[in-house]
């Protein structure tokens, strides 16, 4: 099989001739720059700096000869505007905190702090408040709150649609360009994020990428907004949705079925211990929207939609596949009652699993190399099982992974695909 077939034929529940596998196909599948630059030292691959595709959590682009060490089986088109609304182009040099080399948009525009950390702008201005700020010796940059009035009782939806609007034809014709480039020269399937159809995704509420955003914009009291105000959201949701769907047909006329993936949504709604929300509180503001913009996705396009929800989400995985979401990404297994045989044995027909392959909180970064082989093989038996699997680290590969515990899970897939 080609890689492309590969996949698509494992989120259609059938068994592939190897196990898919993602390195870097997503903000939520990606590798850390700074682990990017080992990882090619390590393979004896060309050094030099690395591409930063995501300058939120400054994720490190897997070139082709490094996704070939990791058999890896999906490329991204990389998103046209980055976290901090500045476009990912007119690369330059820049230095990690670790001494790492790598190449950041021409826009990228920081600040030192007087605690040695670093500002980060809204599509690089520095005439406005900053919207990020990476601590002294971090690898990534943290959300900062800016202060937005809003009315408590009756806050305006308008506000908080500010963001979301028609996709440009600038934008199509770069989604266009792309697919059409990756799928003539590579036989790898196609992810594409072209924003703008997250419901409530908790690292754009801050809106880094917005110059002087107005609404809730606040962390805490948009949580709070979820116990409160489930009609203000509705709304939102609403309007937002009618705005998706209108870009999701424009993107379809742009690129056809040159994606094979659809990155539909990053909201969080899980904890360490359960859901964020309850079940009846999701399947009122959350369930009829998703169920609008997948079901046009499936109606219209051959596009399988991918859901990415951190956390113990057990109780409301019922409610995505009723939604429609073909793919559940990360699969945290470490959190409670996601025990990885009961979810392939509960809901393994229903959904597709992309990640869940290696524990990303203990077993990758703090495990023995012997320990992150076994528990990768462990993983791969019970989900590959009638297929409906794409092997992903739970979440991004951290910067303080030791080499040889991501080698030794690449040895683990390698042998056991």
């Amino acid at each position: 099989m080609t890689s492309q077939e590969r996949v698509v034929n494992a989120i259609n529940h059938q068994q592939s001739d190897k196990v898919p596998v993602d390195f870097g196909s997503s903000p939520v599948t990606g590798i850390a720059a700074s682990m990017v630059y080992k990882l090619r030292k390590a393979y004896g691959l060309p050094e030099h700096p690395i591409k930063v595709v995501d300058c939120y959590q400054m994720l490190g682009e897997v070139e082709e000869d490094l996704r070939e060490k990791l058999q890896a089986d999906c490329v991204p088109i990389i998103t046209f505007n980055n976290l901090f609304g500045f476009r990912n182009n007119e690369w330059k040099p820049w230095t990690l905190f670790d001494g790492t080399p790598v190449l950041v948009p021409g826009a990228f525009n920081t600040e030192l702090a007087s605690d040695g950390g670093i500002y980060q702008y809204p599509e690089g201005d520095k005439s406005v408040p900053p919207s990020g700020y990476m601590p002294k010796g971090g690898f990534y940059f943290d959300a900062l709150m800016r202060d937005t009035a809003f009315d408590e009782d009756n806050p305006s939806v308008d506000d908080n649609l500010e963001e979301f609007g028609p996709l440009s034809d600038e934008v199509l014709s770069y989604y266009q360009k792309e697919a059409e480039l990756l799928r003539k020269n590579t036989n790898s399937a196609i992810v594409a994020n072209p924003g703008g159809t997250a419901l409530g995704d908790i690292a754009l509420v801050p809106a880094p990428f917005l110059k002087n955003p107005k609404g809730i914009r606040d962390i805490e009291e948009w949580y709070v907004s979820m116990a409160i105000r489930q009609d203000f959201l509705k709304e939102l949701y609403d309007r937002q949705t009618h705005i998706a769907l209108k870009n999701l047909n424009l993107l379809k006329e742009a690129v056809g079925n040159n994606i094979d993936v659809l990155y539909l949504c990053g909201t969080d709604l899980g904890s360490q211990n359960g859901p964020m929300c309850s079940l009846m509180a999701f399947n009122e503001v959350y369930l009829p929207y998703y169920k609008r913009m997948i079901d046009w996705v499936h109606q219209n396009t051959s596009w399988k939609v991918f859901k990415h929800c951190c956390g113990s989400i057990k109780a409301l995985i019922p409610s995505l596949i009723e939604a429609g979401f073909d793919i559940l990404n990360p699969v945290q297994n470490s959190a409670r009652d996601m025990d990885p045989q009961t979810l392939k044995d509960q809901f393994g027909e229903k959904i597709s699993f992309w990640g869940g392959g290696i524990d990303t909180q203990q077993t990758l970064p703090f495990g023995t190399p012997e320990e992150v082989y076994n528990e990768v093989t462990k993983r791969i038996g019970i989900y590959n099982k009638n297929g409906g699997f794409i092997f992903n680290t739970i979440h991004n590969t951290q910067p303080n992974v030791p080499v040889e515990n991501f080698l030794a899970m690449i040895e683990a897939i390698k042998q056991f695909r």
